[in-house]
């Protein structure tokens, strides 16, 4: 992607919490019909990321083990208007922007149709998120009744993805004066796009 290196997202803790907040990836790659994306949930799991697709999805025949894939986790965006910036009323040299944060992982995507796979892909990634939507309340994979549980685990595939790179940009008018960038994030602030002008103060401080 084009990333100019003043919106170059290099630090690291940053480019982590983009991925834990916001995982829901767009999974693209090139098959013999052309370009496919996908839209699934990832889960981070140490260098790499699982996943699962539906059995019924044509991705894990037509994409074989190894072949190149690039996740996209995109976070906040924003249209910025230039009259948000104090500067334009001394200058006028002032255009429209959008501010956004996305990662881009590119890696090799590998199949298994292994129970012990499905099923380590499926509770890492209720665990994670029904812990946070309903803490101890949160639905697990043994509250399902075993027969059940079984019959869709076969209706899945499950997948990991090894990383060969991150690419990370946070285009958060780092360009632009600490007085127009905190003017844009109060405007943000103001018609409750509370997450793109948190992420432009976090740049700022950074």
């Amino acid at each position: 992607m084009y990333n100019p290196t003043h919106f170059t997202e290099t630090d690291q803790a940053e480019i982590e919490r983009l991925i834990h907040a916001c995982p829901l990836a767009a999974v693209v790659a090139q098959t013999g019909d052309g370009l496919n994306a996908d839209h699934l949930p990832l889960l981070r799991d140490g260098a790499g990321f699982l996943g699962h697709v539906a059995l019924a999805n044509p991705m894990h025949r037509t994409l074989p083990d190894g072949a190149p894939v690039l996740a996209i986790f995109r976070a906040g965006d924003a249209y910025v208007s230039p009259n948000w910036y104090p500067s334009k009323a001394e200058t006028h040299k002032a255009v429209p922007t959008w501010n956004y944060q996305v990662v881009q992982v590119h890696g090799t995507i590998r199949w298994s149709h292994e129970d012990k796979d499905k099923r380590r892909a499926v509770a890492l990634l209720t665990a994670r998120h029904e812990k946070e939507t309903n803490g101890k309340t949160a639905w697990r994979m043994g509250d399902a009744p075993e027969d059940f549980l079984v019959d869709m685990l076969a209706r899945i595939v499950a997948f990991r993805i090894e990383v060969t790179r991150i690419e990370a940009k946070s285009k958060l008018n780092q360009n632009r004066s600490v007085a127009d960038i905190d003017a844009v994030a109060q405007a943000l602030e103001s018609r409750g796009n509370h997450a793109v002008a948190q992420a432009m103060r976090r740049a700022t401080k950074g």
